[in-house]
């Protein structure tokens, strides 16, 4: 046993028995286990010798009757006396058989019988003298338990393992352990360590079920199997369980082999331990748990991971009802007793499982943690993610892909969005972290295309030239490579403010030879970009491959002035002690950028967007600048862009670098910008909490979300539901504004939320309402539980209502 193994009881006067002795004193520990060893091999030793004589016995005797049959037959064959000796009397032929064929046939049936005995015997007494010690299996749970709050301090996702505290006999609540006992091994205090009563119901129930249903594992096997064995399902693992539950049996008490198992039982969501199962869920230590939560938890062990309340709530109380109705079968406490656990509310004080998209942060994040805390115990962590943008910046990207990604070959994206400081606020990774975990805007290296050539006109403006400086737009040739302009155009003489916003690509490439390709590669690295970047003249059109964050901090650097911009996704990292294990301190000051050349540059990138590539990126109102690209046969589509507060990145493509349908980066991707980026300063405005799907509240209206519309009609009463954006009303057909309506069970189910409930509904042109129940938006809340899509002209709040219940995967964006 490890020095953790549970305290011998008081009461026990015999040291040796103690959980703790084996590793206290060695020798005494190998005495014990010679002893018992001896002791099973001369019980199984006479075991085998009697079932042996048992099955010679038999075989003696069956063999006798199979000669004497088949002599009686010889004799009826020849029936005719052969001559004997005068005076002698003929010897029966069954006899002269016997005498002649006994001997070779019994040893062969001997041996048959024997040997598989031997082997067997051989088989067990080799697990038996291979045990390993008690306690000696090393589980490696990963990563301490990581607490991560948002930049404003919510808690959205933990990660790691939670160990608790161990339990004690004075810590175990009785609750507990009747529990566990009713649902796992309702025998364990009246057998021996192997229940083989309860192995033959759980045979049955298989065979009559046609499956495995039950397993005939006793609570002192479990803990054998966690302290001190692998989890291989093998016939040799199972055969040393067996003997080290006898084991421990004869050297610990129930009690003790109880509280073992449950300070090693993994109750899901990083929780080993019944003490820190109760934290993690509840928020309370093991010895403070009711009758209800103590039912959840032993629920847990047989499918933790699947169970886990943060992730399946409505499971883990389906799952405690059959503990409590197990303990009333067993008589742990009355049928009054749970139904009226039943009745009590089992309320979570930790945070459910993280919203899926926000696991590529935290998978950024994690390498992050362990280098700048320097320590292996729980702590939490401040990051620098905003939920609000997070969950917009889901939204967008995965209407967009939703939208046109089937027609336009686009099979995956990226967004990171930056603050002018460089706290990562927003990062999608991919279309689906459930489907892949491949984190495209941190992992993925591809080729920008039009977006390098930022690095390329700012080395320009800080060699001397300017916006205004004009340059030929003319075929070039440069060796082998001679660039082409994507509409196949020449415009001759052109500002280079102009070529610029237009990507002319022939100005671009004599710009990299007037200043040096070298000179552009200096600047790429000032700004940040850390990939390898080759020394060729199509550099200039981002012929080297960067990360989406790569290159997003470069344009970052320009907007903030500094260089390079720190991109980074943690502000502060608390231990158990009052002090901090780390606070993010303003970075070393860097060489600023010169800031005439950086002023040229920012007017540049207005200027794609006021009138050259990038318009589809326009945010009426706001300042924007931002640069657009496109790499090789359409394989990569990009957009970077600013606000006078945010840097935002967008990528688009494939994962097997597969070509687009015809996909410039001023379409989708500067599509994407202009969608976050005209609601984000609504939502960053708000400073609001997200509405949430549990429990179906309407996101909150926008600031930016136009009035409602005058109502020329009102009408209420209790509605018949054609789909969920499709009510019938006292005879009338409403649409609800701004929602997509599905039929089907999500329809039924919302059929089932209005009955006999009034909702009153506002009608202007006749086509379209907005409907309240007590008080609620009802558009609102079917878009927050997942009931419809939201339609491409809704309004803000309702668009915020759909990328919540995308978040949450809930209704019919749940899987």
């Amino acid at each position: 046993m490890t020095p953790d193994a549970p305290e011998r009881a008081p009461t026990d006067p015999d040291p040796a028995r103690s959980p703790g002795a084996d590793t206290s004193d060695p020798r005494r520990a190998a005495r014990e286990a010679g002893r018992a060893a001896r002791d099973l091999f001369r019980h199984l030793w006479i075991l085998i010798a009697a079932g042996g004589r048992g099955l010679l016995g038999l075989g003696q005797s069956a063999f006798a009757r199979l000669t004497a049959s088949l002599a009686r037959r010889r004799d009826r064959v020849r029936p005719e006396a052969t001559e004997q000796p005068v005076g002698a009397s003929p010897a029966p032929a069954s006899a002269r058989f016997a005498r002649l064929n006994r001997k070779p046939v019994l040893l062969a049936v001997g041996a048959a019988i024997l040997l598989p005995v031997l082997a067997l015997a051989i088989y067990l007494l080799a697990a038996l003298l291979t045990l390993p010690p008690l306690g000696g299996a090393v589980v490696d749970t990963g990563q301490r338990a990581i607490t991560v709050e948002a930049d404003d301090g919510r808690v959205f996702a933990t990660r790691g393992s939670f160990r608790g505290q161990k339990l004690t006999a004075a810590d175990l609540p009785p609750n507990l352990a009747k529990a566990i006992v009713a649902i796992e091994d309702r025998r364990f205090y009246s057998h021996w360590g192997i229940d083989l009563r309860g192995l033959g119901r759980a045979a049955w129930r298989n065979v009559a079920g046609g499956g495995v249903r039950e397993g005939g594992s006793t609570i002192t096997q479990q803990y054998v199997r966690l302290t001190s064995l692998n989890q291989e399902k093998t016939l040799w693992r199972k055969v040393q369980e067996a003997f080290l539950a006898l084991r421990v049996e004869s050297t610990m008490s129930k009690d003790e082999i109880l509280l073992g198992y449950l300070d090693a039982a993994y109750f899901g969501a990083g929780a080993y331990g019944a003490d820190a199962a109760a934290r993690r869920y509840f928020g309370k230590p093991a010895k403070a748990l009711t009758l209800p939560e103590a039912a959840m938890l032993a629920g847990l062990v047989r499918a933790p991971s699947q169970l886990a309340p943060t992730r399946n709530l409505g499971g883990a109380k389906e799952r405690a009802d059959v503990v409590l109705q197990a303990m009333v079968e067993t008589g742990a406490i009355t049928q009054a007793e749970a139904d009226a656990a039943r009745k009590q509310s089992v309320s979570l004080k930790s945070p459910p499982e993280a919203p899926p998209g926000t696991n590529y942060f935290l998978d950024m994040i994690a390498g992050d943690v362990k280098r700048l805390a320097g320590t292996d115990g729980d702590m939490t962590v401040r990051s620098t993610l905003n939920l609000d943008l997070q969950s917009l910046a889901e939204g967008v990207v995965a209407r967009r892909l939703d939208k046109d990604g089937a027609k336009r070959k686009v099979g995956q994206a990226a967004m990171v969005v930056l603050s002018k400081a460089g706290a990562i606020l927003a990062m999608v990774g991919g279309r689906d972290y459930e489907d892949s975990q491949f984190n495209r805007a941190v992992q993925a290296k591809r080729q920008p295309g039009s977006l390098f050539k930022l690095l390329v006109y700012l080395t320009a403006y800080e060699q001397g030239l300017t916006p205004e400086t004009v340059m030929d737009d003319r075929p070039v040739r440069i060796g082998d490579w001679e660039p082409e302009n994507d509409d196949g155009r020449y415009r001759g003489p052109v500002p280079l403010r102009t070529a610029f916003a237009l990507s002319i690509n022939t100005v671009a490439a004599q710009l990299g030879q007037d200043v040096g390709i070298p000179a552009v590669i200096a600047t790429a690295r000032k700004l940040g970009i850390q990939s390898e970047l080759p020394n060729v003249p199509s550099l200039v059109l981002g012929s080297g491959a960067v990360s989406l964050l790569e290159i997003t901090r470069a344009y970052g650097s320009v907007l903030s002035g500094r260089a390079p911009l720190q991109a980074f996704g943690i502000h502060a990292i608390r231990g158990a002690a009052p002090q901090p294990l780390y606070v993010r301190a303003d970075p070393a000051q860097t060489a600023p950028l010169a800031q005439e050349p950086r002023q040229m540059m920012l007017d540049s990138l207005q200027a794609v967007v006021e009138s050259g590539t990038g318009r589809a990126a326009r945010v009426p109102g706001q300042i924007i600048g931002g640069k657009t690209g496109t790499s090789q046969d359409f394989r990569d589509a990009w957009f970077v862009g600013m606000t006078p507060d945010l840097v935002v990145g967008v990528w688009i493509g494939n994962d097997d670098d597969s070509p687009m349908n015809r996909m410039f980066g001023g379409e989708m991707p500067a599509g994407i910008f202009h969608d976050f980026v005209q609601r984000a300063s609504a939502q960053l405005a708000k400073g609001k909490p997200r509405p949430s799907a549990e429990r179906a509240e309407p996101a909150p209206a926008a600031a930016s979300a136009p009035p409602a519309p005058v109502a020329s009609a009102e009408i209420r009463g209790v509605p018949e539901v054609i789909d969920t954006g499709t009510l019938s009303l006292r005879g009338r057909t409403v649409r609800l504004l701004g929602v997509v309506g599905e039929r089907g069970h999500l329809a039924r189910q919302l059929a089932n939320y209005l009955r006999r409930r009034e909702v009153v509904c506002s009608l202007s042109d006749g086509a379209t309402a907005r409907c309240r129940i007590e008080g609620d938006d009802l558009a609102a809340l079917i878009l927050t539980a997942g009931g419809a899509r939201a339609a491409e002209d809704a309004p803000p709040d309702l668009l915020g209502a759909e990328e919540q219940a995308r978040a949450e995967r809930v209704g019919l964006w749940g899987r």
